[in-house]
């Protein structure tokens, strides 16, 4: 076999393994005597690349849920009213992540005016990534040097030298400005900073929460992880600032301008959490059915559709929870 059919080989064989997370979250609340509305992101979002082949939602409260996606982001929301009293919500999912694969050499950036239209939102300032207030800083660290892929990893490594990953020192509230000027913050907090950075520079970058699959055990429990999708050819593509987990296992749920666009949970009325959210992600290795574990790679990872696309279009679905209600299939 000539080297050229052995590359050609082994690039086949990545396109096609897969990667498949096994996903389990539990959220806890207390209701006040009002009772109350909640909004929840925790179910993957759908997409080409990544396919949620099986998933349950279980509440403790006879109350019905409905699952609705949001045709720009492909974002999956669960609204519900709670009852007063104990509200328990679990959330198991089977998610199969077939990624693209490109060369990062080979990732240019898109000049504005080439934008598509769903794109230009994420090239201005936002609540949290004030780029607006860093265009000179940016512009003198990365505005000479080469565009694309490469630019995007100086950011992201200029972002990692700068900040330490430290608990407890920022809140809901810190911006993109506040973790530059304190050097400290975690995962929510690097990708606003580089958020921002690559939007003083023109690049198109966005917010994504996922799963924090890979994240050293020393860090804290298993939980949602913040990360930065930015757009590079034609879609969007995988970038981890905070060097914390392994990108390869990131299960997506939701995309939006920051942390504000993507909460895992936005509640209307008197709730009292009873405990952190419960996340775990386990990968299911299964080599001779292609099922790969999740690893760290050279090559650029995206689970987006091509050309920013929000993915498959869903129907509104309403799941009827009871204490066990049957799994929805996808």
């Amino acid at each position: 076999m000539t080297p050229t059919h052995l590359r050609l080989r082994t690039a086949r064989s990545a396109a096609i393994s897969m990667v498949r997370i096994e996903l389990h979250i539990e959220l806890g609340y207390e209701v006040d005597q009002h009772g109350a509305d909640f909004v929840l992101n925790i179910h993957p979002a759908h997409t080409q690349c990544q396919r949620v082949s099986a998933e349950s939602l279980t509440l403790n409260q006879a109350i019905s849920a409905e699952v609705q996606t949001d045709p720009a982001t492909g974002n999956r929301y669960t609204r519900l009213q709670a009852m007063p009293g104990l509200l328990n919500v679990s959330y198991k999912a089977t998610v199969d992540l077939t990624h693209h694969r490109a060369d990062p050499s080979m990732l240019a950036e898109v000049p504005v005016h080439r934008l598509p239209l769903h794109v230009m939102q994420y090239v201005y300032p936002s609540r949290y990534c004030e780029s607006d207030r860093l265009g000179r800083l940016a512009i003198k660290e990365f505005g000479q040097l080469w565009q694309g892929h490469s630019r995007v990893q100086a950011i992201m490594d200029w972002v990692r030298r700068r900040v330490t990953y430290t608990p407890n020192v920022s809140n809901s509230r810190t911006s993109a400005v506040e973790t530059l000027i304190e050097q400290a913050g975690v995962c929510r907090d690097f990708a606003h900073l580089m958020i921002a950075l690559c939007r003083a520079v023109s690049i198109p970058a966005r917010f994504a929460t996922g799963t924090d699959y890979g994240v050293d055990a020393g860090v804290g429990p298993p939980d949602f992880h913040a990360y930065v999708e930015v757009y590079l050819g034609d879609r969007w593509y995988i970038f981890d600032p905070s060097g914390a987990g392994i990108p390869m296992g990131f299960v997506r749920i939701g995309t939006g301008r920051d942390a504000a666009d993507v909460a895992f949970a936005t509640i209307f009325g008197g709730v009292t959490p009873l405990h952190a959210p419960m996340v775990r992600a386990i990968a299911v290795e299964d080599p001779e059915r292609g099922v790969v574990s999740p690893h760290r790679s050279s090559e650029a990872l995206s689970t987006d559709d091509c050309a920013g696309s929000a993915g498959d279009r869903e129907p509104r679905q309403t799941l009827d929870s009871a204490r066990q209600p049957d799994p929805v299939r996808h």
